[in-house]
Parts: C-alpha cells; sequence; structure tokens
C-alpha cells in the first residue's frame, strides 16, 4: 500500500555555473565561518580561490584533512578548533564525506554533553543546537548536499556508522557542474555507483502503486545509465555532467521514498567491508548489491520484473526478467570499472564471520521487511566470493 507520508527538505539550491559567487548573499556578513574541506583538491581546480574571492571580508577559520570516510578522530580537531575560535557558521567545500564530517563539527561545536560519539553518532542525546552549514559540492555521489543524513567512522573501533537529525539540512547547497570537471575517472565512476546503488536501495523493494515515486526512481536511474559513458569520456561536457550532478542529488534528497518500503541493507553490509578493509564506500556497494538481490530474488521479484522492463527495456518470462535485471546491474558496475566481487578484494570465510558477529552484537536486521541479519549477512557475502 501507498502509505501516508510528510515530506520537508529546506536546503536551497543554487545550480549551475558561477554560483560561487552568490556564497555572500546566503551567510551572514558577520559571521565566523570555519571552512572544511578534504585533502585539498580545491586548491588545485581553483574552487578554493573562488570561494576566498567570494568571501572577501569575512572572518574564516581553515580546517583540512576530512577523510574520504570521514573519521570522528579528525572530526573532533575541527571540533575543538571550532569551539576556540567560536565559529558559528559551517562551509563544507568538497564532497560527500566533507559534507557528512562538517555535518558532525556543525551538531558536535554547541554540544555540552561529552562523549560526542555515543551522544551525537550513535544518537544517544537528542541534541537540540547545531551550528548552521552551507556546502560548494565538488563530487557528485553523496547527496548529503540535500539531506540531514551523515555518516562517520571511528578509527580506534573500525566502526562506520549512520546519524541523521533535521537541524542538520544544509542552508543552501552550491552546485556547479564545472567545479567536478577535473575529477579523477575512478572518484566520477564512484560517484554515478553511488547515486545509483542509493536509487536502488529506495526502489527495489515491493511494489506499492507509488507510481510518482516509481517514475522519479526509473528516471534518475535511466539518466545515471546513459550519462555515465558521456562523462567519464568527455569530464567538460557540461550537460552530461550537469545531469549526473542533479541526478545525485535528487537520488537521496527524500523524494523517490515518498510513501514506499526502503531496503538499505546493502549499504549497512558495505559500511563493514568499508570499516574493517577501507574498500571505496560506491565500490562496497558494488560488491553487495548484485548478490543481495539474488539473495532476495522471489522477495523482490515484482519490482525486478518491473525494473527490467522499465529501466533497461527488457522482455521476456518473469523469471527471464528477473534474472536479466540482476544481470544488467552487475553490468552497469563493471562497465563503470567496479568489481561485483569481495574476491577481488582478498575478502574471505573469516572476514566474513567478523561482519556477522558485528551485525548479531548489535542486533542489526535491515531490508524492507527487517528480515536480513546475521545469518542473511553471511549467506550474502559468501556468494560474492563464491
Amino acid at each position: 500500500m501507498f502509505s501516508n507520508f510528510a515530506y520537508y527538505n529546506p536546503v536551497k539550491i543554487l545550480f549551475g555555473k558561477g554560483q560561487i559567487s552568490v556564497l555572500p548573499k546566503q551567510i551572514p556578513a558577520d559571521a565566523r565561518i570555519l571552512l572544511t574541506y578534504g585533502g585539498g583538491s580545491i586548491f588545485k581546480n581553483g574552487v578554493y580561490d573562488q570561494v576566498i574571492k567570494a568571501l572577501k571580508g569575512y572572518t574564516i577559520i581553515e580546517f583540512g584533512g576530512i577523510e574520504a570516510n570521514p573519521y570522528f578522530e579528525t572530526l573532533m580537531k575541527a571540533v575543538e578548533l571550532g569551539r576556540s575560535e567560536k565559529v558559528d557558521f559551517i562551509l563544507a567545500v568538497g564532497g560527500g564525506s566533507v559534507l557528512d564530517g562538517s555535518k558532525f563539527i556543525a551538531a558536535a561545536i554547541p554540544f555540552e554533553g561529552g562523549d560526542e560519539w555515543t551522544n551525537i553518532v550513535l544518537n544517544k542525546t537528542k541534541y537540540s543546537k547545531a551550528l548552521a552549514l552551507g556546502s560548494v559540492l565538488t563530487l557528485p555521489a553523496t547527496g548529503s548536499e540535500m539531506n540531514p543524513v551523515a555518516v562517520i567512522s571511528k578509527m580506534d573501533t573500525h566502526e562506520k556508522r549512520g546519524m541523521s537529525n533535521p537541524l542538520l539540512f544544509p542552508k543552501f547547497s552550491v552546485l556547479d557542474p564545472e567545479t567536478t570537471f577535473s575529477l579523477p575517472e575512478k572518484q566520477v565512476a564512484n560517484g554515478l555507483a553511488d547515486a545509483f546503488t542509493h536509487v536502488m536501495e529506495q526502489y527495489l523493494t515491493y511494489p506499492v502503486n507509488a507510481e510518482i515515486q516509481d517514475r522519479f526512481a526509473e528516471s534518475i536511474m535511466k539518466t545515471l545509465i546513459e550519462t555515465a559513458p558521456k562523462t567519464i569520456q568527455n569530464p567538460e561536457d557540461y550537460e552530461s555532467r550537469a545531469n549526473f550532478m542533479w541526478a545525485a542529488t535528487v537520488a537521496l534528497n527524500g523524494w523517490i521514498n515518498l510513501g514506499t518500503p526502503t531496503d538499505w541493507a546493502t549499504h549497512q553490509i558495505g559500511h563493514e567491508l568499508t570499516a574493517f578493509h577501507g574498500i571505496d564506500h560506491a565500490r562496497t556497494l558494488a560488491v553487495v548489491l548484485p548478490h543481495l538481490l539474488s539473495f532476495k530474488k522471489e522477495d523482490k521479484k515484482g519490482k525486478l520484473i518491473q525494473y527490467a522492463r522499465r529501466v533497461w527495456d527488457l522482455s521476456g518470462s518473469d523469471d527471464e526478467l528477473a534474472e536479466a535485471a540482476i544481470q544488467k546491474t552487475i553490468e552497469f558496475y563493471e562497465t563503470l570499472g567496479l568489481p561485483t566481487r569481495a574476491s577481488h578484494y582478498g575478502i574471505d570465510q573469516e572476514s566474513i564471520l567478523k561482519i556477522k558477529d558485528r551485525f548479531a552484537k548489535r542486533g542489526m536486521k535491515f531490508g524492507e521487511h527487517a528480515d536480513i541479519g546475521p545469518d542473511e549477512v553471511e549467506k550474502i557475502l559468501q556468494m560474492s566470493i563464491a
């Protein structure tokens, strides 16, 4: 059944060429800004210079070095800096990891309860304050620029956990496709796969006659499939890169799961592959999703058939369509250069049992029917190393 829903998204999107120049219209003139970024690519591609030029006259304190899977330990250094400098606005310049880390920083700076990992990341405390946050996106992938969700890693315990709070919606996000032109091909491929999997996690469950949501999801997937070779082969094709950038944003801004069931087991299993083995997030998704679809093929058959027909334009019997849909998903990931077997990364039965144990200790079950627990995780990952 198409369920009741409430939808709220306050993020202002500033999309297109030259939009960094309008930053002063978005941030109070007296703001003390903590400018956050990652490994320094914004210095090479000119984005840093554009931001600093636009914010001439503002008080800016910089914090760089936020990792691709942002570590709590690194982010706490930014929190300490922000507190000592009395910052009151966070501007995240980079990809989804910088944005995710900045959301944690925004929540942690005004927090006075201590133990920020437990209270904020693990959501033990319902905190009521967060600093205002804006973003300049340079890597389409996560959709973090238009949602209140973040994923944070902890180095000493090898954990990767999600957090969410309506206080963490960015006030605005600048999306200029030209800032992505210099991205390495691997990062573009990862971004395409990440966005595609976000849609699959919300779409490929079971039919509830939510036609608008289904058609939104299908259009995003078809756009990513058609745009992928164009934007990889010609990184400065503005139209292709613009379509990719917007598709990645709307893949996870809350539109496509309104009134519908969602899965998210692929992401939860993938997080553990990253936590234990350091595999790129998008690449863990390519490893898990096809095998999860095979494992749950009967439960998901109705949507697999619909996906095969509407997204891949396939025909055949129901069984043929369900199987072909999974094969097309594998081919899409592999066309992007992402392996779809955990064995490619040296994952073995010992690794699988460590991940199974983590799910068991947390009492974690996921999937649209909440029926993917430790035993199912083990079987799915075993399929990926067979």
